[in-house]
This record gives C-alpha cells, sequence and structure tokens, in this order.
C-alpha cells in the first residue's frame, strides 16, 4: 500500500509539473512538432488500417442479424454510435499506448541508464520541462486528431461492407448515421481520446524516467507502460461513459 502511495504521489508530481511549465510557456514549439509527428503521424496508417477493419467487421456482423427482422434502418444508427462513442476514441488509445507510449517509455528509459537524464538536471534543464511537457502536449493534440481519422475510416469501412457485401441501400444507411450521431457524441469521444493520449505519455514518460537496472530495466519500463497506459485507458472510458452519457 506504502508502495502503491508513493507511485501515486510520484505521477501526480509529474502530471503537476508537466502542467506548471505548459502553462508558463516554457516549452519548446520545436520539440513539441517533433513529438507530434513521431507520435501521432506516424500511427496515422495503423490507426487507419484497424479502425477501418473494426468498421467493417461490425458492419459484417450486426447488419446480417438486423436485415433478418427487416430492420435495416438501425444499421447506420447502430455502427454510428458505436465508432464515436466508444470504438473510435478506445481503439486510437490503445494503438497510440502499444506504438508511441512504448517508444517514449524506451526512449527515456534509455537516456536515463546511459545518465543523460543526470546531465540535463546538471545543465540545470527540468528533465519534466524538455522531455516530458512535449510528450504530453504532443499525445493530448495528436489523439484527438487520429480520432477523427479513426471516425471517417470506420464509418467508411462499415458503409461499404453494408453496402455492397448485405446489400442495405446506400441513402438508407446514410440518413440512419446521420439521424443517429449528434455533435455532443463527436465532442465527448474527442474529450475522452485527449483523456488517452494524457493516459498515454504520463505512463510513458512516468516508467521511462523511472527505469533501473540497465537494459534489461528498458524492457521492463517500457512493458509496464504499455500495460499501465492500456489499463488507464480502458478503466477511464467507463468512468467518462458513465458521465458524459
Amino acid at each position: 500500500m506504502i508502495k502503491f502511495f508513493e507511485n501515486v504521489g510520484k505521477i501526480a508530481r509529474l502530471i503537476a509539473e508537466s502542467i506548471y511549465h505548459v502553462v508558463r510557456g516554457d516549452v519548446e514549439f520545436k520539440n513539441t512538432t517533433q513529438q507530434m509527428v513521431s507520435l501521432g503521424v506516424r500511427s496515422i496508417p495503423l490507426v487507419l488500417i484497424i479502425s477501418g477493419f473494426t468498421g467493417m467487421v461490425f458492419s459484417l456482423q450486426v447488419a446480417q442479424e438486423l436485415k433478418r427482422f427487416g430492420a435495416e434502418s438501425f444499421i447506420g444508427q447502430l455502427l454510428g454510435l458505436a465508432i464515436i462513442r466508444e470504438l473510435g476514441a478506445v481503439l486510437t488509445g490503445v494503438v497510440v499506448a502499444g506504438r508511441a507510449g512504448s517508444a517514449i517509455a524506451a526512449e527515456l528509459g534509455a537516456m536515463k541508464v546511459t545518465e543523460q537524464i543526470d546531465a540535463l538536471e546538471a545543465m540545470a534543464t527540468s528533465p519534466v520541462q524538455y522531455l516530458v511537457a512535449p510528450r504530453l502536449i504532443a499525445c493530448m493534440i495528436m489523439v484527438p486528431v487520429l480520432t477523427v481519422f479513426a471516425h471517417l475510416i470506420g464509418m467508411t469501412g462499415g458503409y461499404v461492407v453494408a453496402t455492397s457485401q448485405v446489400g442495405i441501400i446506400p441513402m438508407v444507411f446514410y440518413q440512419s448515421s446521420i439521424r443517429a450521431i449528434r455533435f455532443y457524441d463527436i465532442f465527448c469521444s474527442l474529450v475522452k481520446a485527449a483523456v488517452f493520449g494524457m493516459i498515454v505519455a504520463v505512463a510513458g514518460c512516468y516508467h521511462g524516467l523511472n527505469t533501473n537496472k540497465g537494459a534489461q530495466g528498458v524492457g521492463t519500463a517500457t512493458i509496464a507502460a504499455v500495460v499501465s497506459s492500456m489499463i488507464g485507458i480502458f478503466i477511464s472510458n467507463y468512468f467518462l461513459s458513465a458521465l458524459m452519457w
């Protein structure tokens, strides 16, 4: 229990220091944009593939069952609610956790074991300001952006399967999805994505900065960062969904 609360305190301090530097404007713009490209832009192909095929398989399974009962008009509605409210943000968060979260932990862990973090402190440079804050901003911006791509490609994949393989009328699918999706749902999904991005960044940075035992410790920190990120995403997803809807 003491160890648990000690870790909670360290994470809370890391978040507070990062927000402090962000509010003060101490974060370098160039460093932040580099992290946005590395952690966000390069994750686009993976997000598109996973979201597209998720929408396709969801539409394939649901459309066939609804068509048996003559309820084709609900296909777009169900797919839209599933993608916009849950699947888009959650899948994007998991993808970023697996790709970007592990990269953050491995990079900072390698810097920790090679004493580069100590060198920054010796030069009176805050590791949180120089390393953590840019990654936090990058994840909180890019995960919602990636979620928008996930929404679009997920709905597109579901539309293609429903119209080409199941035989759903395109206009029926379109009208059903438009009636179901509200701006509030899209806004809430982006808020959830920003929270997921913060969780990924904080977990990766925390485990990376607390790496020890050399190269083996880097691998352990990377695994711990990914696992912690995914657990945090699924737990926070429940409470955010209960609060918003």
